[in-house]
This record gives C-alpha cells, structure tokens and sequence, in this order.
C-alpha cells in the first residue's frame, strides 16, 4: 500500500492505497479539505461559521443539512448535551481561535439552538450572531467527503484523519487505544468498508481536567467516560455516535441507528453493543452487556 501523509484541520491524515495516488487526486483531496475549512472551521478567522459568531445571517454549503440534521439527532437523544451553539463554552475553557489555554469560568451554551439557526439543503441561516462548533461530527463527515473525492481510486483504500477512520476494500485491524496510556490497546477490531470513529478525554485536553469534550448544558467537560469508540458505514454517523457516547441516551441512538460501540469509563469500566465485533482485552469480564450507569 501507498501512503501519503500530511496535516490538516488541526490533525496528521494519512491516506493509504493500492496505488501512489497521482498529483490530481492529492491536489482535490487538498482542495475538498481546504473548502470545508474555510466554510465550517471556528478557529479560522476567516471561515463562515466566524462570520456567522460576529455578524449572523448565511452562507451557502453542501454541509448543512446533513450535519445539522444530525445534530438535531443528537440534541434531542442526549437531552441537549450536544448543541453546535457549545462554540461559546469551549472558547471559554480557553479552546479557542488562538489556542490560549486559559481557562475562564465555563459558559452554558444555550437552550433552544434551532430557534437562532435554521438550515436547508445548501445553507445555514443565523439569525442573530451564533458561532457554530462542529467538532461532534465535523471531521468524521471530512473523512466521508475526501472518500468520496477518491471513489475512482481503484484498490483498496484507507483515509485516517487522527483516528477518524474509514475504509473501502480489504480488511483492516485497528488497536482501541487506552485512554490512559498510548502505548497500550483495550482491544482490536476487523474494519472493513465501513468506519471507525473514536472520541477520547485525552486527546485535545489541557489544564487540570480539561479537555474538548463538554456538556453543552452546563459549559463543564464530561466526567463519566474516558474514551467511545463507535463503528458505522459512514464516518460521519460513526463521530456522532462516538459523541454522543459519553451522555445518558448515546447507546440509544447508536442502537436506533443501526451502530456498534465500545466505551471505557474514566473509572476503568468498558461497555459494548451487544453486537460489536470488537475483541477486548478484559480477562474475566463479561463486556457484551451495557451496565446500568
């Protein structure tokens, strides 16, 4: 297999198939990512979504409707946790446009996000300021664009945006990275074209206890669970399931929507799906049946 890495959005990619992709293909991939970012990326001061936080009103993207539908999903699943208006929160918590890392007080986002932004297929409308965090979907929905962009690549064919994973062709196994310790896996799993999607307190973390993973309703990270891990035919709907993990009403919607998951509480405890093929290194515990949380 060929690869090509590079860094985008924030995160190391590498693109692994059968072939040296050629300079057109890398130069579309390129050009997709770029588009993304400049339509939905909050740490870009010249993206939309910024215009959108300082000035409201619209913008046109192919985006919309798929992402924010799903966020409705989520919203109403984890009895608004998740809320694309959190923008605010994690800005806050010092997760902003600059990177400070300076923690303020933490900030709710607000209730009732569908009544300042509205969507249709190819916009989205604020209308009042409102500035839009994708990050419980976005990259996972990127990965499914740069697949889509690569559909005429023949072979088999991997694209891995920092753990956001999806595969086309062959079988792949993929470690499920302890939360606490990078060098060691909680298990294995057999990807094969579908993806692999998984969210960790770890990752994007800074301070003491403070990471990119918040209650919308409260401004304050989460401290149930450690890292999610969610399987799904499209990266998307497996970042969103991963997501919505790490809140009461998660593995309902990944049941509703037909997705396996792994997830690892920050107390050393492991949940699945009763269907997941994951292989879990946990001698001696039966992990196929969600606990009672």
């Amino acid at each position: 297999m060929a690869s090509w890495r590079f860094e985008a959005i924030g995160t190391h990619w590498e693109i692994e198939s059968a072939q040296e992709l050629t300079d057109t293909a890398r130069a579309a991939v390129s050009a997709e990512i770029e588009r993304f970012d400049r339509e939905w990326s909050r740490f870009r001061q010249d993206s939309e979504v910024r215009r959108l936080g300082r000035e409201g009103g619209a913008f046109a993207s192919a985006d919309a409707r798929p992402m924010l539908d799903a966020y409705r999903e989520l919203s109403a699943a984890t009895a608004g946790a998740v809320n694309p208006l959190v923008a605010d929160s994690l800005d806050a918590l010092g997760y902003d446009a600059e990177y400070s890392l300076v923690a303020g007080d933490p900030v709710r986002a607000p209730d009732g996000w569908e009544r300042q932004v509205s969507w249709m297929a190819g916009e989205v409308t604020a209308s009042v300021p409102a500035l839009l965090d994708v990050g419980a979907l976005g990259k996972g929905r990127l990965v499914d664009l740069v697949m889509r962009v690569l559909e005429r690549v023949p072979g088999d064919l991997v694209v891995d945006a920092g753990g956001d994973i999806r595969v086309r062709g062959a079988a792949v196994r993929i470690g499920l990275e302890h939360p606490y310790d990078a060098r060691k896996a909680i298990g294995v799993v057999e990807v094969q074209d579908q993806a692999l999607c998984a969210s960790a307190i770890n990752r994007r973390a800074w301070g003491s206890g403070l990471h990119h993973v918040l209650d919308a309703r409260t401004g304050q990270p989460v401290r149930t669970w450690a890292a999610t891990w969610a399987l799904a035919p499209e990266a998307m709907t497996a970042d969103a399931v991963a997501t919505a993990l790490f809140f009461d009403g998660g593995p309902e919607l990944a049941d509703a929507w037909g997705v396996e998951w792994v997830r690892m509480s920050t107390d050393g405890r492991v949940q699945r799906s009763p269907g997941c093929p994951a292989e879990l290194f946990l001698a001696g515990r039966d992990t196929r049946r969600p606990a009672q949380d």
